[in-house]
């Protein structure tokens, strides 16, 4: 009796760990075709940008000239710093050390917030220079100029967007550690949070030499 108890306690322990694991591997699949469909996105803003630099070097190459390539370089460090401190956050969780994964995961977002108060500064800084789109300033330039501070603000913009989405989410993942729903045996909600985060950050390498290294 007690090893048909047993047999029985093997099975259904066995159909939920297979159960768990296509939780997983659905959980994942699911957030690589979002990933997709967001460098879909931003692969067409490139292409356009691509487009318009090919038919006005010069223009784009004087308009470059115009960003502040420090505020640039000094974000790109932010964001590969979160992205390290965004892995080392899930690394401690696998380890079930709970307190580094929330300091690693909150450090994550404290650089996230430093990288959007740089990108205020440096739009402020630029607006008070006339260089936003419908300015007396800028409609002044010559088209490709027009163009290359429209898709500057687009572009850098919509990045924006979502370091403030990955923010959120990230904060998220810090209230599920705190309250034990992710923990060293349940980790895959931080593992696709973890996986936008570093999309967030390929695309900003992509950005940065388009809109600062122009120069």
């Amino acid at each position: 009796m007690s090893e048909i108890v047993g047999s029985k306690s093997e099975t259904l322990s066995h159909g939920h760990d297979v159960h768990k694991h296509r939780d997983v591997q659905g959980a994942k699949l699911g957030m690589w075709l979002f990933l997709f469909t967001e460098l879909l996105l931003f692969a067409g803003l490139f292409l356009v940008y691509a487009t318009y630099r090919y038919f006005h070097p010069v223009q784009f190459h004087n308009a470059g000239l115009e960003t502040h390539t420090l505020f640039g370089t000094i974000n790109t460090m932010v964001l590969l710093t979160s992205s390290l401190t965004m892995v080392l956050s899930i690394g401690a969780m696998q380890r079930g050390k709970k307190w580094l994964a929330v300091t690693f995961l909150a450090g994550t977002i404290l650089l996230g917030l430093i990288f959007l108060g740089i990108k205020y500064f440096e739009w402020t800084s630029e607006i008070r220079e006339g260089l936003y789109p419908g300015s007396p300033a800028l409609l002044n330039m010559s088209d490709g100029e027009i163009l290359f501070w429209g898709l500057y603000y687009t572009m850098t913009g919509l990045h924006a967007v979502h370091v403030i989405v990955g923010m959120i989410i990230l904060t998220f993942m810090l209230v599920f550690i705190l309250t034990g729903t992710i923990n060293q045996n349940d980790y895959i909600k931080l593992e696709t949070a973890g996986l936008y985060w570093h999309l967030i950050d390929i695309i900003w390498i992509f950005l940065f030499p388009l809109f600062y290294l122009i120069n």
